[in-house]
């Protein structure tokens, strides 16, 4: 292995924690508690997870956490700059959000049962990759924003928008991507983005009260029922156009394709 390889490999591995107890896989973000945000790193990392995922049916159930201060700021806007400043026709940032795309179509796709465990903010990018997850649970603290809109750009982060019409509804979720209002964790459980509201000294209990029966359950039998559900959401869908996300994104970031006098929030 070359250095720049190594050097990589260390990057990816840095970017995500996991650990393994039994047929539980804890996936924590923000390791370092540095850095909140859903970095390209942390894409290819949760990428690379997921798809190792199919040669591991001993793992039945996943966590996806954070260690950081929140659970997540959205995405790595500094990127998006740095992207489009390497090639100003759009094509890096493109596949940054096709990359986006595909992590929460995997999450979505996964055999395993995904649970995410939330606390502080969840914002952007992070609440869809949360509204991906099968089940949810949220610090009574936590609080939660669509910031996109506010920011000049369309709410084109993963397909999420779908998603979460299909979980939320589409006249609340339409009021909170437009005004890109900030809501509580009481707000977001009575929209159904969270299951349960637990003070956050409780997460962990909270999470093991669903591991539990989850893991008595026929495995097969859980994911074939994951699969239907995912099934039938789609399914209230016309037209899913989540494939052009990456393609609004990046044509509304190319300089001189829109101007942009929103302040930034």
């Amino acid at each position: 292995m070359n250095p720049s390889s190594t050097s990589l490999t260390r990057v990816l591995q840095d970017a995500i924690h996991t650990e393994q107890d039994g047929p539980i896989l804890r996936v924590h973000l923000n390791p370092a508690r540095q850095d909140d945000t859903l970095s390209v790193a942390v894409l290819d990392s949760l990428l690379a997870l997921l798809d190792g995922l199919h040669e591991r049916p001993d793992v039945r159930v996943l966590v996806l956490s954070s260690l950081g201060e929140d659970f997540c700021l959205g995405a790595n806007r500094a990127e998006y700059e740095a992207a489009l400043a390497m090639d100003p026709s759009g094509a890096v940032l493109r596949r940054i959000g096709d990359k986006a795309q595909r992590l929460c179509h995997a999450i979505e796709n996964a055999h395993a049962v995904t649970i995410a465990r939330l606390h502080g903010k969840v914002i952007g990018a992070g609440l869809a990759l949360a509204a991906y997850c099968d089940l949810r649970v949220g610090a009574d603290s936590c609080r939660f924003r669509m910031p996109e809109v506010g920011l000049g750009l369309p709410p084109a982060w993963g397909g999420a928008m779908g998603r979460l019409v299909a979980e939320a509804g589409a006249a609340r979720i339409r009021e909170l991507m437009l005004t890109c209002t900030d809501f509580d964790a009481a707000t977001a459980h009575q929209l159904g983005i969270l299951h349960h509201v637990v003070p956050f000294s409780q997460l962990d209990r909270a999470v093991n009260a669903w591991t539990g029966p989850l893991l008595r359950r026929a495995p097969e039998a859980l994911v074939l029922t994951r699969r239907m559900l995912a099934g039938y959401a789609r399914a209230d869908r016309i037209a899913d156009v989540s494939l052009l996300d990456s393609h609004l994104l990046t044509g509304q970031l190319i300089p001189g394709a829109h101007k942009n006098n929103a302040p930034a929030i």
